[in-house]
């Protein structure tokens, strides 16, 4: 007895990352309000380790089923980018997020990434050591409000293919 959004797609892939050997986690937020029925709202991708310049892809799958009685806490993706070394490291190279779109149909979605940046030595210590620099608190990412004080660099783009199917939304007098 609610309205219903299911979400069927794939991170295809990562593009324009100074780096290769790329993998991808990403999670489905949504507010109060909504209900997961069915599907995994997390996971991650394997390594893609393409030719330099070239687009790493990943054809995760995502498939989710939601029902809601509002629109307020619309779901959205966060991604954050790795990169895996020589050395067997990981070190972050980029977070983004993208809102699962409120039309129904597919869509084709680039989801800009970007990365935190700290000082010179930070910077040089992240190279050696390994890691990257992250954030302290990963929702400061879709929180876009508490995110000005956060310096930042430009990261490369995570392309979705997602078709959205809503179902009783004019049913239940839910308007997109």
């Amino acid at each position: 007895s609610m309205a219903e959004v299911h979400v069927i797609g794939q991170i295809v892939g990562a593009s324009e990352f100074p780096e290769n050997d790329l993998f991808c986690k990403w999670e489905a937020h949504f507010g109060p309000a909504w209900k997961r029925l069915e599907g995994e709202v997390s996971g991650q991708t394997q390594v893609d380790c393409p030719a330099s310049g070239e687009m790493a892809y990943f054809a995760h799958p995502i498939d989710l089923h939601f029902a809601t009685r509002g629109l307020q806490g619309w779901p959205k993706l966060h991604f954050e980018v790795f990169h895996y070394d020589w050395a067997g490291r990981s070190s972050l190279v980029g977070y983004g997020f993208a809102h699962v779109p409120s039309q129904p149909g597919l869509h084709k979605i680039d989801c800009v990434t970007w990365r935190p940046t700290g000082s010179f030595m930070d910077e040089v210590s992240a190279k050696f050591v390994g890691g990257g620099i992250q954030l302290k608190r990963p929702d400061l990412v879709y929180e876009l409000h508490d995110r000005r004080n956060v310096h930042s660099t430009a990261g490369g783009k995570v392309h979705l293919e997602l078709s959205v199917i809503l179902r009783n939304f004019d049913k239940f007098g839910v308007e997109c």
